[in-house]
């Protein structure tokens, strides 16, 4: 599934936020300093509650909760992160999450990892 820009490259995620092989992929930067943070530590925790679908990091990325929870999304919807909520991370204490029972983990995608290495690729070019 793609968008009519990608020709099906799979850029989009099939969730309308391309990025794929025709058209650019504009990041913000509290995006790119997700990405990056996620280059470092592999995985974050992630949860949600049953009737929502925003998730939540209490992990310190430097913003209000409310605003990780939507660069979480934009950055699933660009198919740069995978927001796993079945596949909580091993020997987590999930405890400062019990509000919400949909726990699990956020990693960087084949994509997203792409996009951090060009990131970095052209900041040691500049």
């Amino acid at each position: 599934m793609g968008c009519e820009t990608c020709g099906g490259c799979g850029g989009c995620g099939g969730g309308g936020g391309c990025g794929g092989c025709r058209s650019a992929l504009y990041l913000t930067e509290p995006e790119v300093l997700i990405l990056e943070k996620l280059g470092e530590v592999a995985f974050l925790p992630v949860a949600r509650r049953v009737d929502t679908m925003d998730p939540v990091c209490f992990e310190p990325l430097g913003y209000a909760r409310e605003d990780v929870s939507r660069i979480l999304e934009h950055l699933s919807l660009k198919g740069l992160v995978s927001l796993d909520f079945d596949k909580p991370l091993t020997n987590f204490d999930y405890t400062a999450y019990g509000a919400y029972p949909l726990c699990g983990s956020v990693a960087l995608t084949a994509r997203g990892q792409e996009v951090l290495d060009r990131l970095s690729l052209q900041g040691m070019e500049e």
